[in-house]
């Protein structure tokens, strides 16, 4: 999915699906629908669908602004997932009694799910459970579909019209043109930063192709480009605080602690003070919660409304043995949580579920 969100092409992706879906109808004709019907269903209800619902479980920011970065590169993988799943379908029918195709419907549909599982994390960059989420409930789109099919299949012959297929075109080959800007977008950006690579001493490009790679979740690539950062720049915080993050993820403690130390040495109000924050929840997870109430207790004074920072910095308070204070942190931490823009309050409701199962849990003591 990241090759072809790299080097992949909405035209070839549509071209594929469609041969596939007509291989289908080729081997199977008594099928019920059109070749081109799968591929329309594909991109005017699956992909919208599956951006809603990645917008509503998990990516920030309004469905405007989703749909207009990510639909082509959505539509290109998806595009691809689906003629990868076809084609063994349609060769299949093409050698086994008609009988036996509905038992392999179940396995094709099911590598579809698995593709687009990893085509959601990758143009996403969201959590396997997040993703897994999403490509669980895609099936509700296909359900509006099948409402709907019946009066959109009706317009589409009247607009399959030669006549009005050229005014279309007219009046909204423009705005059809537009539909591949993201992921072009994407693809002249990583083509411009692999170009600015090249050039051995600038280790900003390598950074921001290491952001790349974590945001796709390809954690390997991203630490190797971080890397080289830091090879050609030592001084490069930004690099050494994205390979905290990541080792802290990856269960990698004493490497995290190491890095994160450096972002602190270098500047410790990096990342709007972000580093200590993550400092503290290596502290918090090692046990030594004095070390931890050190960094968390500057944290939460420069950022008093973050709930992940006043979240750890109950754990701090509370391995303390300061239970009602650290009461006082979770009530904080859910109060921040219910006051964030709308925007944030699902990437923040993790903590204030955090916090409000600790606070349930015991009484105020100490």
């Amino acid at each position: 999915m990241s090759a072809i969100l790299d080097r992949g092409s909405l035209l070839f992706a549509s071209v594929a699906a469609l041969g596939a879906s007509a291989l289908m109808t080729f081997t199977a004709p008594w099928l019920p629908v059109s070749f081109f019907a799968p591929p329309l269903v594909l991109a005017i209800f699956y992909v919208p669908g599956t951006l809603l619902l990645s917008s509503v479980l998990g990516q920030p920011g309004a469905f405007g602004t989703v749909f207009q970065r990510d639909y082509s590169p959505l539509l290109t993988c998806t595009a691809m997932a689906y003629a990868s799943a076809q084609l063994p379908l349609a060769l299949a029918a093409w050698v086994v009694p008609r009988q036996t195709l509905p038992y392999l419907l179940a396995p094709a549909i099911l590598y579809f799910a698995f593709l687009m599982f990893f085509g959601v994390r990758t143009v996403f960059g969201t959590e396997n459970g997040t993703a897994a989420g999403v490509v669980s409930l895609s099936w509700i789109p296909l359900v509006a579909a099948a409402f709907a099919w019946g009066p959109l299949s009706s317009m589409l012959r009247f607009l399959a019209s030669p006549f009005v297929l050229f005014f279309a075109w007219y009046y909204l080959g423009g705005e059809l043109r537009h539909l591949g800007d993201g992921l072009r977008s994407r693809q002249h950006f990583r083509h411009t930063l692999e170009a600015a690579a090249v050039n051995p001493h600038d280790g900003e490009a390598q950074y921001q192709l290491g952001l790349i790679y974590q945001q796709r979740r390809q954690y390997t690539e991203a630490i190797q480009r971080f890397q080289k950062a830091i090879a050609i720049d030592p001084a490069q915080t930004d690099a050494h605080f994205q390979l905290g993050r990541i080792a802290r993820e990856q269960g990698r403690p004493r490497d995290a602690l190491a890095h994160f130390q450096t972002v602190v040495q270098q500047d410790e109000r990096h990342h709007a003070s972000e580093v200590l924050r993550e400092l503290g929840a290596i502290y918090v997870a090692a046990r030594q919660f004095a070390d931890a109430r050190h960094e968390l207790e500057l944290y939460v004074e420069r950022r008093p409304y973050d709930p992940e920072g006043l979240f750890y910095y109950g754990q701090a308070l509370e391995g303390l043995g300061q239970a009602a204070k650290a009461r006082e942190m979770y009530a904080a931490a859910v109060e921040a949580a219910r006051t964030a823009p709308r925007y944030r309050q699902r990437l923040l409701a993790r903590w204030s579920r955090l916090a409000q199962k600790q606070l349930g849990r015991s009484p105020a003591r100490g």
